[in-house]
């Protein structure tokens, strides 16, 4: 006999993939199909109900929200395709507009936060790669296999997107200033013993990355003759690698907040057995409840951007997180109980 349990926990889900591929889908075909102003106010509505969703959820925490909300994104891009068959009300037109200001000027909080969870997330694969490397001669030949790997395919990608990142005099020379102060960062890490091989392979693959500038507005608006092939063809590529690359490491993030803290090497589950009160957990909990809201904003953002505008927002990208690294490896002090498991001795 199916287990009631497990027979809502798998409609639950199953409701929260539709509602994820609804959006995904959903915002890029209102951008093609309709205009700008169109896709501004899908989005806005979606966040508007994510909003909704997530302060429910928040006070009922029922998994039946997750099937209930489903048949929510269709009947909201009916009522955007309505409206923008006549003449427009004004007032959503300002409000379509000052959506779009509001998704612009929130792209630093969204490379602020990118920057720092890659480097929090970064350094958390550094701190269990120290435990791998306690466990033996072998293990520790396998981690520096491993960082052999993750260093040359960096390499091999970054040689690869030259061409594309410098495009011009300005590029290369970023290009240039970020790989050398990645080296020296690393160096004076290893020299301070306060980084280690995985942390900074680990980060090398951020910079490859952010290196790595697709071509994206030729993605984003292509004509379609059927849904099918919209599907297919024309989603944004770039822009869904962007988007599943930033939620997975804002997730993993809130993941490993909780973990960090004063006490929080005692025990797993820290001094209290657990991590309810903690400031951390408070706010992980926050960013998982709201994580729709989260995604409808992150994708709109991304939506938005040009090839010559994501360009410039992943340099600002690469800076920030090296800076932040930078700060971090020349502050913590050597006494430090925290930084000094954080790290690798």
């Amino acid at each position: 006999m199916l287990n009631p349990w497990f027979f809502m926990s798998l409609v639950s889900n199953t409701a929260r993939l539709s509602t994820a591929l609804q959006i995904l889908i959903f915002l890029p075909l209102t951008l093609a199909t309709l205009s700008r102003h169109a896709f501004l106010l899908q989005s806005l509505l979606l966040s508007i109900h994510a909003l909704i969703h997530g302060t429910m959820t928040l006070l009922w925490g029922s998994q039946a929200l997750s099937v209930l909300q489903v048949p929510m994104h269709p009947f909201l891009l009916l009522l955007c395709f309505n409206i923008f068959s006549a003449t427009v009300n004004p007032w959503l037109l300002t409000a379509a507009d000052w959506w779009g200001k509001a998704l612009v000027y929130s792209g630093p909080v969204f490379i602020g936060m990118e920057g720092m969870s890659s480097l929090l997330v970064a350094q958390k694969l550094g701190q269990e790669g120290k435990k791998v490397f306690e466990m033996g001669e072998s293990y520790q030949f396998g981690m520096l296999i491993v960082a052999a790997v993750a260093y040359v395919f960096s390499a091999w990608w970054i040689v690869d997107s030259y061409p594309t990142a410098a495009s011009s005099p300005l590029s290369s020379t970023l290009l240039g200033v970020a790989l050398t102060a990645f080296l020296f960062l690393t160096v004076i890490g290893f020299v301070m013993r306060r980084t280690n091989i995985i942390e900074s392979s680990s980060l090398a693959l951020f910079m490859a990355y952010n290196v790595w500038f697709a071509p994206l507005l030729p993605n984003i608006l292509p004509h379609f003759q059927t849904l099918t092939n919209f599907v297919v063809n024309t989603l944004p590529k770039p822009v869904l690698i962007a988007l599943l690359y930033r939620l997975t490491i804002l997730h993993l993030a809130s993941r490993i907040l909780p973990t960090i803290g004063a006490d929080s090497w005692e025990s797993e589950e820290g001094v209290d057995d657990g991590w309810d009160d903690r400031p951390t957990s408070t706010l992980t909990k926050l960013l998982l409840t709201y994580r729709q809201s989260i995604f409808v904003t992150v994708y709109s953002h991304l939506l938005l951007l040009d090839h010559s505008s994501q360009i410039w927002w992943r340099w600002m990208n690469i800076f920030f997180t090296l800076v932040i690294w930078s700060i971090e490896l020349l502050v913590s002090s050597e006494d430090d109980a925290v930084a000094d498991k954080w790290k690798m001795d």
